[in-house]
This record gives C-alpha cells, structure tokens and sequence, in this order.
C-alpha cells in the first residue's frame, strides 16, 4: 500500500514544482499539500473505504483548485517586470492547470466503481464534469446508464444535457426513447419526453418567426415579393374575358388565402401531445397524477384543436377514474377554484360556483361516500372562508348566506345517507358553534353521541367541550350544582370509552373544569367514587395530572386543588397493601409536586415518612439529603411522629 501511494505522489513532482516555480504557492504551502494528499491517499487504500473519504478528499481538491485559480488571477495584475517574453509564459497554461481537475475525475471514478449503487455520487460526478467541461461527460453518462438503466433521472439528465448543451436534437430524442423503454412507468420521463418535444417545437417556430414568417408556419407563399410587385405595374398585360369575375375570384383568394393557410407547428404539437399521451396512458393507466400533468401542459401551451384534445383528456378520465373521490374533487376545483373566488364578479363567481356544485351533486349520485362527503364539505368551507374575506362574521353577503345554508344541508344529507364519519360529525358541530348557533349544537352533539357514534372519543370531547361553553355563559362562576351535568356527563363519556383513548377526556376533566375550589372538590369526588377503584384509569390519571397540575398547582399556601394530594395519598394506600406499582407512582406524583413547590415543608415531611415506612434505608437517605439541601436545614423531617 504504501509502494502504491509513494507513486502516486511522485506523479505529482511536475506540478508541484510548475506551482512553486509560477510563484503560486510556496515551498512551505506545497509541503502541507503534500502531506494532506498522503494522508488522503493512505484512506482510499484501505481494505473498505468509506464513502466520505472520496468526498473529503473530492473537497480538499476542489478548494485547492480554486485558491490555485484566484492566486493565478492575481499574479496576472501584477506589474511585470520580466518583459514581455516572461508576461507570455505565464498566461500560457500548463500542467498544474489541468492536474487538479484530472485528479478529481479520477478520485470520482474511484468513488463511483467503489459505490456503484449510491445514485447521488453518480449526479454529483456529472454536476462536476457538466461544470468543469473536461470532455469526460459522455464516457460518465455512458457509465452511469450502464450501471443504472432503470432510473429514469439519469436518462432524463443525460437528454437534457445533449439537448441544451450539444444542440443534439436526435440524441436528446434517441435517449429520452431508451429511457421510455427501459423505464415504461415512470411519470417524469413521459412528460419531459413531452416538454423537450414541445420545447424543440417552439424553438423551430421562432427561427421560421426570426427569418420572415410573421405567422411562424412551415408553408411557404408560392408567390415572392417580387412577382407580385412585377404583376401589379404589369396588370394591363393580363387580359380576361370577364374582368369584373377575375377581380371578384382574385380577391376572394387573397383573403380566403390567409385562412387556408395550415400552422404546421400547432398541428405538429398536437400530434406530438396525442402521440406521447397515448404511450403514457398505455404504461401508466392507473395514474391519475399522470393525466393531470398532461392536461396542464395542454392548457399552457398554444396546439391546434385543443380544446377537442382537452374534451378527450377529460372524457377518458371519467371514464377510468370516476371510481376515485379524489377525481371528482380535482374536477370540481378545475370549475371553481376557492381561492379566486373573492376576485371575480358577482355573476362569474356564482357560476363557477354552481359548476362545481353540479359536480360534486355528480359524484354524489355515481360513488355516494363519506369520503366524498367530505370533499364537498371541504370545499363549501373554502369558498365560505374566501368570500367573508376578513371579516369574522360568516353572514355578510347573500353569497356568503348561500354557501353556509348549502353547507349545512350537506352535513345533513351525508347523516341521512348514512354516509357521515366522527370527523365529519365534529365538523358539522364546530361550524354550529362558528355561527355562534350554540343551542343546534348542542342537540346535534347530544343526538350523534346517543345514537350514531356512542364511543367516539373525538365526538364526546366536544360534546363536553360544547356543554363547558354553555354553562360558563350563563354562571361566570359556576357552582358545583351547576357543574353537576356536565361531571356526570363525563362519567357517562368515560364509562362508553376505553381507558388507552380516554386521555383527552382526563386532561378537560382535570384541566378546563379547574375553576374553583368547589369544583375542584367536586371533580375530586366524582374520580374517586367512581374511577380511582379501577387501577388502569387511575394510573392514567395519575400521569395526567403529573404533567398538568403540579406545573402551576403550587402558590404561597400550597397547592389551590386536593388532586394531587389525595393522588398521593392513594397511590400510598395502594403500596401499603402490596400493590407494586402504588409506590413508584406516589414518587412520581411527590417529584412533580416538589418541582413545583420546593419550599413546602409539609410535602417533604410526607415524602420522608413514606420513605421511611415503605422504601428503603436508601430512599429514605437520599430524601434526607434532598431536603437538606433545598430547605437548608433538614430538622423539619425529626418531627414527634417521626
């Protein structure tokens, strides 16, 4: 290995010296590059060498080359002294002005035979060949095609390059046909296949343009300039039998003449897009995204009869994809974008409207869904939010009142059909409780709960959510007789879901009905007498509450609620009967009380008898310690009890 290496450094001696010798770098500088080049060069003789050597390695040249080409620049401002003789000799390249760029070619073909499969080397070698113009470009892209047939980004890479670069029209095209047929299903190809064709297209119209033709099309006057010039002075020469029939015929041909006339391109463009399509549609029958692409490029894009082109597109669509909601939401948006809405005029905006109302009524009849369903509703919402603009209030405009009605009896059809999703339920009953239509929420939040959707975790959150607004409106301060209907709704929620989902229903219980003392009383009661029996909803409960009631539990006279005491102080009744889990729970809740209230006296005392009487000597030391260090004084904990 490092016979080797010593003969790849000796390979370098001549432009080392060129280097020193240009007054580019000095002896010192040379000698650093030396001995980064030796130790790159034991890296890649390694038995595996990594990938990010050869990078490393890429970067250090790289960077080198470019201070090599700065400090040149340089030297080529100076005044010169050496005559003009020695001005010449150092303007005239040599060896040291290619070495660099030879050197990372080779390291990257080094890289790239190493990690033939790594796609990203590969681009990275043809960003760097592509860049520097070496001439190496056509060997790589013949390699990494070789190595790589079946990725259509080479082969697109490669088209694009001898199209832009060479000019190589037929090459470009040979290669995009390869690509298609080694890779049929890829969408990419198929339509930068298209755009290059389209592309190449334009540019011939432009050149026909920039050589005379206004019209750009490929048919020529069979009359010149001149000709018509000579026929004109000369028209007494020109005798007829009925001269008024000849003036008549030779008008109607001048002006019948320019509508003859066939724009070769424009019907060229459209074969070309009919011709690709149908390939495409062919591999790819399945995909709708496909068929979207081609339709946009259509629409950009000036071709003859496209307008009949589009109509097929579409009608092929329906055809193959009206089994898809996500089809008909696309052809929908296509009638009516949301967003324009607010730009347009009144009548248009009502049309567009209606069009894609019509749709989505289409839809409905061929694959009635909740899906679809809710396509509409997702739509009718867009619309709504673009027409009030910003103003807050959803009843501004009779379009506006319009959408919102329409809406509403699409949340209705969809639970008559029996089409509606929890989603959907929550959605209808948020957008009551957006027009402020608190009553109508509440008895459709009430009925989906009895009856459509009894374990929805979602739907009964909101219910409860819904039930908190309605009480708080009416009692600022509500008591615990005004709070009673919703603690026994939420017992009623928890009972109908299971534990692993019901967190959501702990944190409002805990959290949003955290009003007063008296409530937090009364949520006490209702948990214990109901919940804390069972070990799997308390264990939720005590992790809920240590996230989110010790945080802000704690004030000058302790905590504001019991909660988290009595928590403690069953988890500790639980551990002195044997139950395992009992104790490190109790921990838990005293860590995150102490967190929060460092300085209760009271908190530690409690947390150093049940170490003392449960855990172990250990425990109970390290508690100890913990107290002494927070209260500065430990005599707290030696109390009569104690």
């Amino acid at each position: 290995m490092a016979d080797v290496v010593q003969y790849r450094l000796e390979r370098m001696v001549d432009e080392l010296d060129d280097l020193e010798r240009r007054g580019l770098f000095t002896r010192r500088e040379i000698a650093e590059i030396v001995k980064q080049r030796r130790k790159f060069e034991y890296r890649l003789k390694r038995p595996s060498p990594l990938k990010q050597d050869y990078l490393a390695y890429i970067e250090y040249e790289t960077q080198l080359d470019s201070l090599r080409r700065l400090r040149k620049k340089l030297v080529a401002r100076e005044p010169k002294k050496e005559g003009i003789n020695a001005k010449k000799n150092k303007k005239k390249k040599s060896d040291a002005d290619f070495a660099c760029v030879l050197r990372i070619v080779e390291i990257f073909r080094l890289a790239v035979m190493r990690y033939k499969g790594d796609i990203d080397l590969w681009f990275r070698y043809l960003e760097f060949c592509r860049e520097r113009n070496n001439g190496k470009m056509k060997k790589v892209l013949a390699q990494a095609i070789r190595f790589h047939p079946k990725v259509p980004g080479i082969w697109i890479y490669a088209a694009a390059w001898e199209f832009d670069h060479n000019l190589n029209v037929a090459a470009a095209r040979a290669l995009m046909q390869n690509g298609l047929r080694m890779c049929p299903t890829s969408e990419n190809l198929w339509i930068e296949y298209l755009r290059m064709e389209l592309t190449y297209l334009n540019k011939l119209k432009a050149r026909k343009i920039a050589l005379g033709d206004d019209e750009g099309t490929l048919t020529d006057d069979w009359r010149t300039v001149d000709e018509k010039e000579w026929r004109d002075e000369n028209a007494d020469l020109f005798m007829s039998l009925n001269n008024e029939r000849e003036n008549t015929d030779t008008s109607n041909i001048e002006s019948e003449e320019p509508e003859k006339k066939i724009d070769l391109f424009r019907e060229q463009g459209l074969s070309i897009l009919r011709t690709i399509y149908a390939g495409a549609v062919e591999n790819i029958p399945s995909s709708l995204v496909l068929r979207k692409r081609f339709l946009e490029i259509l629409e950009a894009t000036d071709l003859a009869h496209s307008e009949e082109m589009r109509e097929e597109i579409l009608g092929e669509m329906k055809r193959d994809f009206s089994t898809e909601p996500e089809y008909w939401d696309w052809l929908a948006r296509i009638e009516c974008d949301p967003e324009n809405v607010k730009d347009m005029s009144e009548e248009l905006m009502l049309s567009q409207i209606q069009k894609a109302l019509q749709v989505y009524e289409e839809a409905l009849r061929v694959l009635p869904s909740a899906v679809i369903y809710g396509l509409y509703a997702r739509f009718l919402l867009d619309v709504i939010a673009s027409q009030k603009g910003e103003s807050k209030s959803l009843g501004l405009s009779s379009q506006c009142a319009t959408s919102v009605s329409h809406l509403l009896m699409v949340y209705e059809k969809a639970a008559t059909t029996g089409c509606i999703t929890e989603d959907l339920a929550c959605q209808h009953i948020s957008f009551y409780l957006q027009l402020g239509r608190v009553e109508e929420a509440r008895k459709l939040a009430e009925k989906l709960c009895r009856e459509r959707f009894p374990d929805a975790v979602k739907l009964w959150e909101l219910r409860c959510s819904v039930e908190i607004r309605h009480v708080t409106r009416d009692f600022p301060s509500p008591s615990k007789a005004d709070l009673l209907p919703i603690y026994e709704l939420i017992k009623d929620a928890l009972n109908r879901v299971s534990a692993s989902e019901a967190e959501s229903l702990w944190l409002m219980s805990i959290i949003d009905i955290k009003l007063t003392l008296e409530s937090g009383n009364a949520l006490l009661y209702l948990l214990r007498s109901n919940f804390c029996k069972s070990k799997i909803y308390f264990d939720k409960l005590v992790d809920i509450s240590i996230v989110s009631l010790t945080k802000d539990g704690g004030s000058d006279n302790g905590f504001s609620s019991p909660l988290p005491l009595n928590c403690i102080q069953l988890e500790s009744n639980l551990a002195s009967i044997g139950d395992k889990d009992g104790l490190v729970n109790a921990r838990k809740l005293y860590d995150s009380a102490l967190a929060s209230d460092s300085q209760n006296a009271s908190l530690w005392q409690d947390f150093y008898k049940m170490e003392t009487k449960m855990g172990t000597s250990e425990t109970a030391t390290a508690v100890y310690w913990r107290t002494r260090k927070v209260l500065k004084d430990a005599a707290v904990l030696l109390t009569p009890d104690s």
